[in-house]
């Protein structure tokens, strides 16, 4: 893994929203999130994550797609209803999931797709490349 270059952030740091049902890749991805010096939110599922994301409007959302009760293109379509809704900036969506579910994702337009198992290399460039606009 690469030096996490964390001098930037604030003590008020962006916040991201972790969606996966298995609890150690969220718990995983929630200290990664963490050391790059972003605040996480960890939920375990779509629904869980929507209300997490109500209280505190996320910048950016890393989401499983096959998940139980609102699976990661559920919980997309959600966000951007209550997006527009609320009249919030749409979050950057990086979805997870096995390669054969890819296609599908793409046709949901999230902002970028990672087949698991995943590099925290190329995961952190995607990550900063949303964030540091």
């Amino acid at each position: 893994m690469t030096e996490r270059n964390t001098s930037l952030r604030t003590t008020e740091s962006l916040s991201v929203l972790i969606v996966d049902d298995e609890v150690g890749i969220a718990e995983t991805l929630a200290d990664f999130i963490q050391e790059l010096g972003y605040t996480p939110l960890v939920a375990y599922n779509g629904l869980e994550a929507l209300a997490l994301a109500r209280k505190r409007w996320p910048a950016l959302v890393i989401t499983d797609f096959m998940m139980p009760i609102l699976n990661g293109l559920g919980l997309l379509k959600a966000l951007r209803a209550e997006a527009a809704e609320q009249r919030k900036t749409m979050p950057p969506v990086i979805m997870l999931s096995a390669v054969n579910t890819i296609a599908a994702m793409r046709d949901e337009k999230a902002d970028a797709m990672l087949a698991k198992p995943f590099d925290l290399d190329e995961l952190e460039r995607i990550i900063e490349r949303f964030l540091s606009q």
